[in-house]
């Protein structure tokens, strides 16, 4: 037995690092200041905090998905979609208060989900990502041909409903800012405690290689479906607010490809897949070159595009991938790391 100075070395797991402190606190000052927000920005700004809020938890969901649990889909517009139309008829048919039906969306749209999966998850590759769109096509078709619910233009939201979000304007306001604001946290939270989880392993093993990871007893089909569902359900939260906040739906808003799937794709990609601070990241460039060139009508829409092209061709790993290889930095402590000190 070799000994040192007559003491022994203890070792332990460690996941915290200094920068996952420090990043750790930043956020949580940033928090604190979007929580003071209401009381001194001015509307637009608080407009655009609320947009950037479910554009991140969109974002989170579809890196679970695709960066996480190997399941690149291309049809997360359908749970915005059925999300959104949910709260229209639980709100209006059922007397459902709104803030409460926009959590009940979730829920209903997660069962909804379960068969869904058991469609799509017959396919492998692109043919998973093409089914997860023609299902999206699916729902949007027929929720089109329901007379009841508004057909092809749509509906909005009765005042009486609108109402009951709040008394006036700015109280309306002010509770949708603070709902997207806690949806988005909590989004980054549930994705954060998962990975740290046994079913964190699971989905990493299932990414790197499925038949290895089943045959080493992880079971894949319960894991991806559970991934499935979670992401389902969230984003169908996402989308019931995005449309308490229009108080206006119709289908091809709903479900629309380049706003709710597209966008988000972008985002994760330019940011860094399969990290926990990539969507945040990219969510943050978005918006900002969203900012600097929406001017330029269909020239933006091309310039995201070779952006993402480029950012895919030279920095796969994403911007946050970049930094991480260059520094060492993360903000959410995922890996394990072994550490020794002296003890007696």
């Amino acid at each position: 037995m070799n000994v040192l100075n007559n003491s022994a070395l203890d070792f332990r797991v460690q996941r915290t690092t200094t920068s996952s402190l420090i990043g750790l606190s930043l956020l949580g000052i940033c928090v604190l200041i979007l929580i003071s927000a209401p009381f001194w920005a001015d509307r637009s700004s608080l407009r655009l905090v609320v947009e950037f809020a479910y554009y991140l938890a969109l974002a989170q969901m579809w890196n679970l998905l695709a960066g996480y649990a190997g399941m690149v889909s291309v049809g997360q517009q359908a749970f915005v979609g059925l999300g959104g139309y949910l709260l229209f008829m639980l709100s209006t048919r059922f007397g459902v208060p709104p803030l409460f039906a926009v959590l009940l969306s979730g829920v209903v749209v997660a069962v909804l989900a379960v068969p869904t999966a058991l469609i799509v998850f017959r396919l492998r590759g692109a043919y998973f990502a093409i089914g997860t769109w023609v299902v999206a096509e699916v729902f949007r078709l027929g929720l089109a041909q329901m007379s009841s619910l508004g057909g092809g233009s749509g509906q909005s939201l009765p005042a009486t409903i609108v109402r009951q979000i709040g008394t006036d304007r700015d109280e309306r306001e002010m509770l949708i800012y603070f709902t997207a604001l806690a949806i988005a946290i909590a989004a980054v939270a549930v994705v954060f405690f998962l990975l740290r989880s046994r079913q964190g392993l699971a989905l990493a093993s299932i990414r790197d290689s499925e038949p290895a990871s089943g045959s080493l007893g992880v079971d894949t089909f319960r894991t991806k479906l559970m991934v499935y569902v979670l992401a389902a359900g969230s984003t169908g939260v996402v989308g019931a607010l995005i449309f308490l906040q229009k108080l206006r739906i119709s289908p091809d808003a709903a479900f629309n490809l380049q706003d709710w799937t597209a966008v988000v794709i972008f985002i994760v990609i330019i940011g860094g897949i399969g990290t926990l601070e990539g969507p945040l990241i990219g969510t943050a460039i978005y918006f900002v070159l969203r900012g600097c060139l929406a001017q330029y009508g269909a020239v933006y829409m091309i310039i995201l595009g070779l952006v993402a092209v480029v950012m895919m061709l030279k920095a796969p790993q994403g911007v946050w991938g970049l930094i991480n290889e260059r520094f060492g930095w993360q903000i959410f402590p995922m890996q394990r790391r072994l550490s020794a000190s002296h003890s007696g």
